[in-house]
């Protein structure tokens, strides 16, 4: 099969489109034939190492151990292992694949544990579900898990435009939150479009020193303080961190350990967890038109360097797509 291989850590030059070794599903597994999947900020920090640590933390110190990136996937079932019990060849799915699998998804072929996937979403394509697993379940985990989310709170966005901040806006107000989403200029109307009750654009106004108080901050990007966000939280307000630097995320870390007395405002870090329960949750917000992926650009799997060259050049919109077609080889 085709694949995009990361021959070693570097800029988008390092990826190869290679011959590889198709994979055959083992007990407990499908053979997906991949129709798309998506680059999520994991994927461009795997390839660049970035930081230094991912070396470590992978097993790959001096070149990627896994040599596929990708972890977001939709396509069908070509195959199933034995004991697989919730699919059948044929079946159309998408999901989440962590890159400790070591099975990345820029390949015309992966295979997945079945309770990684479910079955797509009838309402949209390959290249719409592709975009949803990772940045999706990210943004869920961040409200509802560690942000407590509930109807009627104040929730703010910051980072309301890439690939977890545009699902963030839209599951906050599937969760009949008010929410107010910070973004750049160029994309308030995207942030609107997505339910937004309120926009804040950061190029013209700093929102940790409006006076405005929320119940809820996802801070998806940005590079305020802790400091800052914990003054624009109510007193027993919650603050996440879903991205952003490293040194912002250390910082969350550290805050949230000092911070635990009830009543208190609280600071977590969200940590993405493989969940096909909260895919199934997704599967049924974007059949029911309450969240709808936003796609900044799609590219051939052939073009997967230039993809991450658009990625690390421009914030996308949203998210970026990666298109595969086959030949209709067996």
């Amino acid at each position: 099969m085709k694949a995009i291989i990361c021959t070693k850590y570097g800029s988008p030059d390092v990826l190869q489109l290679q011959e590889v070794a198709k994979p055959s599903p083992l007990d407990g597994e499908v053979l997906i034939k991949i129709h798309a999947a998506s680059i999520n900020s994991r994927d461009w920090r795997m390839m660049r190492a970035n930081p230094f640590f991912i070396r470590l933390a992978t097993g790959g110190f001096l070149q990627p151990k896994n040599k596929i990136l990708g972890a977001d996937v939709s396509g069908r079932i070509e195959a199933v292992g034995s004991s697989v019990k919730q699919f059948t060849p044929g079946d159309e799915v998408f999901g989440y694949l962590p890159s400790a699998t070591g099975r990345g998804t820029f390949a015309e072929y992966v295979c997945a544990n079945e309770n990684a996937i479910t079955l797509k979403p009838a309402n949209l394509t390959f290249e719409q579900a592709a975009a949803v697993p990772e940045a999706a379940l990210t943004a869920l985990q961040g409200l509802r898990d560690k942000g407590n989310i509930q109807s009627g709170q104040k929730v703010l966005i910051n980072g309301a435009s890439g690939g977890v901040g545009t699902f963030a806006v839209q599951i906050a107000k599937a969760f009949r939150a008010e929410v107010t989403a910070v973004c750049s200029t160029r994309n308030l109307d995207t942030a609107r479009s997505l339910g937004a009750d309120h926009v804040i654009d950061y190029t013209r106004e700093d929102f940790t020193r409006n006076g405005q108080r929320y119940d809820l901050i996802l801070a998806v990007n940005g590079y305020h303080p802790v400091s800052d966000y914990l003054r624009s939280l109510c007193p027993d307000g919650i603050y996440v961190v879903a991205g952003g630097s490293m040194l912002q995320l250390f910082q969350a870390a550290l805050q949230g350990r000092q911070n635990s007395k009830p009543g208190s405002q609280k600071t977590y870090v969200a940590s993405l967890v493989q969940s096909q329960k909260d895919l199934v949750f997704m599967k049924e917000l974007l059949e029911s038109g309450k969240v709808v992926p936003v796609i900044d650009g799609c590219y051939p799997l052939s073009k997967t360097a230039e993809a991450f060259r658009y990625f690390e050049k421009v914030h996308p919109k949203g998210k970026v797509v990666i298109a595969v077609e086959h030949d209709n080889k067996p």
